[in-house]
């Protein structure tokens, strides 16, 4: 079974990961008439191949130990359909009202719903640590937002955004909940099924869409499909299932928040656009609250 801490790290740089895909998503919708089921579909596709790849390269391991076929099949059917609403209405979400509040109201609503379907299925408390680490972190995204300049809010927005978190708190908690017993199967096993599902799900929505790119930019417009399958997912979602079945939900969610720190951090780089106060303070509180909540989690263990 993967060590706590190694789970954490791995949490960590998923994150960090995640926060380039709406970017990136953002550029191609740009630059193209692709829509978020297409595009969720091309990046569950590229990201499986990449998978597939990856396991057949990898060194012979020690089998991990047996899961009942029934409970694999239904650990992997649901994972990747949540995975598929996941992905898909948070680009929706990003098309219809931007990137910073599709990203905002995805991951923080996510936390609330993983910390009370926690508390319902699995009986985990956060403690009044814990509690306080949430608090911190949502405090910080909020001023991290607030201080990149006014960004329009629209209804249809928010609500993808929201059936984002619902897809994303299920992911968790069902990745958490066959985590426990240490029966979770092979991690990388479980990323190429899970996302073959996805894949499948999202083609006939893909299609109804346009799977094929209207674009003045081809080269542009791939190589972000190329990136956007290969690092915020093929390597992002690898560590996150890895990640997620040995930690806590709670500790989960909150970790996945660094998602728009590196999005504000890719801003400021690669954008230029300016850094202000109130964004490094969201920063900073985002940083301590993931930090603070990760070694309570350590230490507990």
């Amino acid at each position: 079974m993967l060590p706590v801490g190694r789970g954490l790290l791995y949490l960590v740089v998923a994150g960090a990961a995640w926060g380039t895909a709406g970017a990136a998503a953002s550029l191609v919708f740009r630059a193209s008439d692709l829509g978020p089921a297409a595009l969720s579909f091309w990046r569950c596709l590229g990201g499986l191949a990449l998978l597939l790849v990856a396991r057949a390269l990898r060194p012979r391991r020690t089998r991990p130990a047996a899961e009942p076929r029934l409970r694999k099949a239904v650990r992997i059917v649901v994972t990747g359909i949540a995975l598929s609403v996941f992905q898909t209405a948070y680009f929706a979400g990003v098309q219809a009202t931007g990137l910073a509040v599709a990203t905002v109201v995805t991951l923080g609503a996510g936390p609330v719903l993983i910390a009370l379907g926690a508390r319902l299925t699995m009986g985990e408390r956060l403690g009044g640590g814990g509690l306080l680490a949430v608090l911190g972190a949502l405090a910080g995204l909020t001023v991290l937002v607030l201080g990149g300049g006014g960004a329009a809010v629209r209804p249809a927005g928010v609500a993808w955004a929201l059936v984002s978190a619902a897809g994303y708190a299920v992911m968790t908690l069902l990745t958490r909940w066959f985590g426990r017993d240490g029966r979770s199967g092979d991690q990388l096993d479980t990323s190429v099924l899970t996302f073959a599902v996805a894949a499948v799900s999202l083609l006939p929505l893909g299609a109804l869409e346009g799977l094929v790119p209207h674009t003045s930019q081809p080269l542009q417009v791939l190589g972000m499909l190329v990136y956007i399958a290969s690092v915020p997912t093929a390597l992002a979602y690898a560590l996150y299932f890895s990640g997620a079945a040995v930690v806590r939900s709670a500790t989960v969610s909150v970790i996945m928040l660094l998602e728009p720190v590196s999005a504000a951090v890719i801003a400021v780089v690669l954008l230029g656009e300016r850094l202000t106060a109130p964004t490094v303070a969201g920063t900073v509180l985002m940083l301590a609250a993931v930090t603070g909540l990760a070694v309570a989690e350590a230490r507990a263990r």
